[in-house]
């Protein structure tokens, strides 16, 4: 069976989102080659993983995957240049894979952006495939809720039609988020269609990972590893640190780990108000994850108070560190909490820097063998539920069985 994945944003290995590439490599074991096409920019370095010169597009073998790597311009924010890196890398990468000889069995639309799962409908279409959305963001939902759109809009209303036909359209909907029924329902589309397959990790890449010993030496510390943006609420982390830092607790360190927009801005505010209890530090590639959050005594994570996350969650940094096995101190109000259901270590509300203050010193105030099977339960509950041999085994179990109609 030949699957194609049309995923704007797949990292290979040695990037950031490599979800797309890490189930791909698993489809390939089985005996199902498998190609992905992506952008050749990269929206999380904002320059190009792959310089393509003058060709529109290049193919490349990364480890038994076939990745089809899509010229388009590059952009430095959420301005009208990024509408036309969409744009292009979508029209481009229909073409790449009308043009191609060999005929998939099954294509795989992948929002971030709507643009790109529709491009992958177009091309089953045109080679006779099945056509399954995998949905990452609820687009138009996400913009609304960050204010980014009006509800009521044109933008909203094009965005919610095009979502809505991809939902119809798609025999399948592989939904990152936990409780969407409501939501699928509400565009007039049976929610037996959902098919959840969260983020997943590769235990593979934790093998250098330090062995925990429940964090007993000082400063105790608590890591951050991921996207400077937005969504990520970073701003109410380094107000938790200011709390800490104002009760005297020089024992507690917040390590900070990523690259995003939000970054310049954050690592300005910890200089202008003091907080020599944060440290700031580049992005890593995902194949040196494991080696960095060695260092990690805990991890922190947290989401805006939007009404979006009455859908569940779908975090991909979270599952890494529940695959680190060390506690988390979560922040934020969502219907899908691993953190709480796993017991792997604090959630709390959003919104209130005390209090996310007072869940860091419980943590610390615990005894290391506590600490210790926080982060025992988290990484069971990691095999359970977000374990990517079995995401891929769950996705190619629905891509064997007879077609669904539409």
């Amino acid at each position: 069976m030949r699957i194609w994945i049309v995923n704007h944003y797949a990292d290979p290995p040695d990037g950031l989102a490599t979800r797309s590439f890490d189930i791909g490599r698993r489809f390939v074991e089985k005996g199902h080659p498998t190609t992905i096409f992506v952008c050749s920019f990269s929206h999380y370095h904002f320059r190009p993983a792959r310089k393509l010169g003058w060709r529109l597009w290049r193919q490349e073998n990364i480890e038994g995957v076939l990745y089809v790597w899509i010229n388009a311009p590059g952009y430095r924010r959420n301005d009208w240049r990024r509408v036309l890196n969409m744009l292009v890398f979508s029209v481009l990468a229909f073409a790449a894979g009308v043009v191609r000889r060999e005929r998939p069995q099954v294509v795989v639309g992948v929002s971030v952006h709507p643009l790109a799962a529709l491009t992958g409908l177009f091309i089953a279409r045109v080679k006779g495939a099945r056509f399954f959305f995998e949905v990452t963001d609820l687009w138009p939902e996400t913009l609304i809720d960050f204010g980014r759109l009006s509800p009521d809009g044109r933008p909203a209303r094009w965005m919610r039609r095009l979502e809505r036909y991809l939902f119809t359209h798609a025999e399948r909907i592989v939904m990152l988020w936990r409780h969407t029924d409501a939501y699928v329902e509400s565009q007039g589309v049976s929610p037996s269609k959902i098919l959840w397959v969260p983020h997943g990790v590769e235990l593979g890449r934790y093998e250098e990972l330090e062995p925990y010993e429940g964090g007993q030496g000082r400063p105790f510390r608590i890591m951050f590893l991921g996207g400077f943006v937005a969504s990520n609420s970073l701003d109410s982390i380094l107000d938790a640190a200011a709390a800490l830092h104002k009760r005297g607790r020089d024992d507690v360190k917040f390590v900070m780990i990523g690259s995003g927009q939000e970054r310049e801005a954050l690592i300005k505010r910890a200089h202008d108000e003091r907080l020599d209890n944060v440290e700031f530090r580049p992005a890593v590639p995902k194949r040196e994850v494991g080696k960095v959050m060695g260092e990690a005594d805990a991890f922190i994570y947290g989401l805006r108070d939007l009404p979006l996350y009455r859908f569940g969650i779908s975090l991909n940094k979270l599952t890494d560190y529940l695959a680190a096995g060390r506690p988390i101190v979560f922040f934020g109000k969502s219907t899908y909490d691993p953190v709480r259901d796993a017991e792997a270590g604090f959630s709390v509300p959003p919104g209130d820097p005390e209090v996310l203050a007072d869940a860091v010193e419980r943590l610390v105030a615990l005894t290391p063998s506590e600490r210790i099977e926080m982060g025992e339960r988290g990484r069971r509950y990691l095999l359970e539920h977000h374990n990517i041999p079995g995401l891929a085994a769950r996705l190619l179990d629905v891509f064997e069985k007879e077609p669904v109609p539409a």
